[in-house]
């Protein structure tokens, strides 16, 4: 197992659900980590089916069983122009669900609609075998 999927898997491991879902917003350039800690995340949580970006579709759900989350919810802002954009997404509904793990790629472009105690994890990319991620909970 990889280090990138040892901190997935630690960051998950005893994460309790709250009062709404819990919301994670992954900052970085493209090619820094975001997706594949994704993919490290949702095969630490069980998800068997491949886990890719969701530039094009926005938005991907994953259905979770036996854990604390129900589902994982992926979100690509990259394309989102602003905060306005993401009624479109049912996102009062998702960021509301208590069952949900929602992860955000390039949260800055939908700064307006993330709550207050988002999580929020900055991806740098240093070399091609190596990333530094700073977590800020």
């Amino acid at each position: 197992m990889g280090e990138m999927a040892l901190l997935a898997e630690d960051f998950v491991s005893g994460r309790e659900s709250q009062e709404r879902a819990v919301v994670i917003g992954l900052r970085g350039d493209l090619g820094s980590g975001k997706t594949t800690f994704v993919q490290c995340v949702a095969e630490a949580l069980g998800i068997e089916e491949p886990v890719t970006s969701p530039t094009f579709v926005i938005q991907k759900t994953y259905r979770l069983e036996g854990q604390t989350f129900k589902r994982l919810v992926h979100i690509d802002a990259y394309r989102i122009q602003s905060a306005n954009e993401m009624p479109a997404l049912r996102w009062e509904e998702t960021v509301s669900d208590p069952s949900n793990i929602v992860f955000i790629e390039w949260p800055e472009n939908i700064e307006g609609a993330l709550p207050e105690d988002a999580i929020m994890i900055n991806f740098t990319y240093v070399d091609e075998n190596t990333r530094n991620i700073v977590f800020r909970e």
